[in-house]
C-alpha cells in the first residue's frame, strides 16, 4: 500500500498517539454503556419473545449476559495487552504474525468494518426512526429511512470535535439514558403482576428441537442489544491509561447493562401481557402508556430516541478509528490515514463511515442485525478468541500493568461454542452471507498481496523484471 506522505491539503497525516487529547475512564464507561444501551432493547423485545413464544425469552438474555461477559474477558485482555486505535485489527495482526497470516485476517477484519461497521450504526439509526412513529404513525417507509440517514451525517459532523468534548458529552448523555431505563423499571416494579410477567404457555420448556433454535435466536438479539461492550477498545490511544482504563470500561459495562435489561424485561413482562408486547412495534411506549397515559408514553419515547442517537454516536466514534489505523500501518489506502488539520480526528475514515452508514438505512432493520452479528461471529469474535491462546502462549508472564483474565481459559472455551451455538442457529441464508463476505475479502486480499509481492506471493520478488 502507499504510505508516502500526503499533500498538503487541511488535512494531515497524523500525530503520534501520545500527542492525542485522552479520554478518562467516565468517559469510556460512558462511551460503550451508551453503545449498548441504544435503540436496541426498545425494539428487540417483542422480537426475542416471538422467538420463544413466551416470557421464556428471558433466558436469551441471560445466555446472552454471560456469552458477553466472557468475551468481554478475551476484548479485556487483548485490549490491554495492545491498547492502540484499531482494536481487533492490530490484535489479529501481532498474535498470528505480522508479516504472515495476521496481515491476511487484519484485512478481512478491516474488510468486514467497511462492509459491517456502516450497517451496525444504520441499525441504531433505523430503529431509531422506527420508534419515531409511536409520535408520528404515518411515516413511510421512505420518511423512515431518510430520517435515520439524516441522523448518521449530524453524528458525522459532531464527531468532527476533540475526544475530551465527545467523552464529556457520553457522560452527560449516560446520566439520561440510564435515568430514563431506572424510570422504566421502577415504573414497572410498583405495577408488577407476577402472575402475569412468568405465565409460561404448556410448551415453554420442552427441550426439543424448536426450543435451542428459539432459544438461539433469542441470544442472538441478546447479544445484539449488549453489543458495544468493545467501543473503547477501538480507541485505545485516546485513552488515560488505557492498560487499567480499557479492562475497566469493559468488564464494568456489561454487568451494569445486563442489570438493566433484564429490569428492563421484567418491568415490562409485569405489566403488558407478553402476547401483547410480542405483537408491539414500540413495547416500551406502549407499556408506559398503560401506566401514565399518553403523556408517558410520548415521554419516554423522546428518552428512547436520545438513547438511540448517543449510541450511534459512539458506534461511528469507535467504527471510524479502524481504517484510519490500517491505513497508518500501511496495510490501507493511504488517503484514509488523513486526519483534520488539528490531527485530532480520522477525517476521511471518518467521511466514509459515515456516508456508508447513511446508505445503509435502506436496508431493513431485521436484515441489519441479523447479518452484522453473524459474519461478526463467524470471523472477528472467533478469531480474536484463538489470538488470546497465541498471545498467551508467546508471553505467558503479564507486563507490569497489563490485565489477564481470571480462569483462563475457561472464558476462551465459553465464548467460542457460545459464537458456535449462534451460527449453527442462525438462517442459512445469513451464514451464507458470512462466507461470501470471508471469501471475498479473502479473494480481494491475495489479489492485491500478489501485485505488491507480499505475503504469501513474497517468492515472486525473485523474477520480478
Amino acid at each position: 500500500m502507499n504510505t508516502a506522505p500526503l499533500p498538503d491539503s487541511g488535512i494531515s497525516p497524523g500525530l503520534a498517539p501520545g500527542s492525542r487529547a485522552r479520554m478518562t475512564f467516565a468517559g469510556a464507561l460512558s462511551a460503550n454503556m451508551l453503545n449498548m444501551i441504544g435503540v436496541g432493547p426498545f425494539i428487540t423485545i417483542p422480537l426475542a419473545l416471538a422467538a420463544m413464544g413466551g416470557p421464556q425469552a428471558l433466558l436469551g438474555w441471560l445466555l446472552g449476559a454471560v456469552l458477553c461477559l466472557c468475551d468481554g474477558f478475551v476484548w479485556a485482555e487483548l485490549g490491554s495487552a495492545l491498547p492502540r486505535s484499531g482494536g481487533s485489527f492490530h490484535y489479529l495482526r501481532e498474535a498470528f504474525g505480522p508479516q504472515g497470516l495476521g496481515r491476511l485476517l487484519g484485512f478481512l477484519y478491516l474488510w468486514q468494518t467497511l462492509l459491517i461497521g456502516p450497517m451496525s450504526i444504520a441499525s441504531g439509526t433505523v430503529g431509531m426512526a422506527h420508534y419515531l412513529t409511536w409520535l408520528e404513525p404515518g411515516l413511510s417507509a421512505t420518511a423512515i429511512a431518510a430520517i435515520a440517514a439524516t441522523v448518521c451525517l449530524v453524528n458525522l459532523v459532531l464527531l468532527w470535535r476533540d475526544i475530551r468534548v465527545i467523552g464529556m458529552l457520553s457522560v452527560a448523555t449516560s446520566v439520561i439514558v440510564i435515568g430514563s431505563c431506572l424510570w422504566i423499571i421502577a415504573s414497572g416494579a410498583v405495577h408488577f403482576d407476577a402472575a402475569r410477567a412468568f405465565s409460561f404457555p404448556p410448551h415453554a420448556f420442552v427441550i426439543d428441537g424448536g426450543f435451542w433454535m428459539g432459544l438461539g435466536a433469542a441470544t442472538l438479539i441478546g447479544v445484539y442489544d449488549y453489543g458495544g461492550y468493545n467501543t473503547i477498545c477501538m480507541i485505545g490511544d485516546e485513552v488515560v491509561e488505557p492498560r487499567r482504563t480499557i479492562p475497566r470500561a469493559v468488564l464494568w459495562s456489561i454487568p451494569l447493562v445486563a442489570l438493566l435489561y433484564i429490569g428492563l424485561n421484567l418491568a415490562i413482562l409485569g405489566v403488558l401481557p407478553w402476547q401483547q408486547g410480542m405483537q408491539s412495534k414500540a413495547i416500551v411506549a406502549d407499556f408506559m402508556a398503560a401506566i401514565y397515559g399518553p403523556i408517558g408514553g410520548r415521554v419516554v419515547t423522546v428518552l428512547i430516541l436520545i438513547a438511540s442517537w448517543a449510541s450511534a454516536l459512539m458506534n461511528l466514534l469507535g467504527a471510524s478509528r479502524v481504517p484510519y489505523a490500517a491505513a497508518r500501518a500501511g496495510d490501507f489506502l493511504a488517503v484514509f490515514a488523513r486526519t483534520n488539520a488539528r490531527g485530532d480526528v480520522p477525517a476521511v475514515s471518518l467521511l466514509f463511515m459515515g456516508l456508508a452508514s447513511a446508505l445503509a438505512c435502506l436496508v431493513s432493520l431485521d436484515t441489519l442485525i441479523a447479518v452484522m452479528i453473524v459474519v461478526q461471529t463467524m470471523f472477528q469474535y472467533t478469531a480474536q478468541c484463538v489470538a488470546v491462546i497465541l498471545l498467551r502462549r508467546r508471553q505467558p508472564q503479564a507486563d507490569p500493568g497489563q490485565f489477564r483474565m481470571p480462569l483462563y481459559p475457561l472464558p476462551v472455551i465459553v465464548t467460542l461454542a457460545g459464537w458456535a451455538y449462534i451460527v449453527t442457529t442462525a438462517r442459512p441464508l445469513h451464514i451464507l452471507a458470512g462466507a461470501g463476505m470471508i471469501v471475498a475479502g479473502t479473494l480481494l486480499f491475495l489479489a492485491i498481496a500478489r501485485r505488491a509481492r507480499q505475503w504469501p506471493f513474497s517468492s515472486l520478488k525473485a523474477f520480478r523484471p
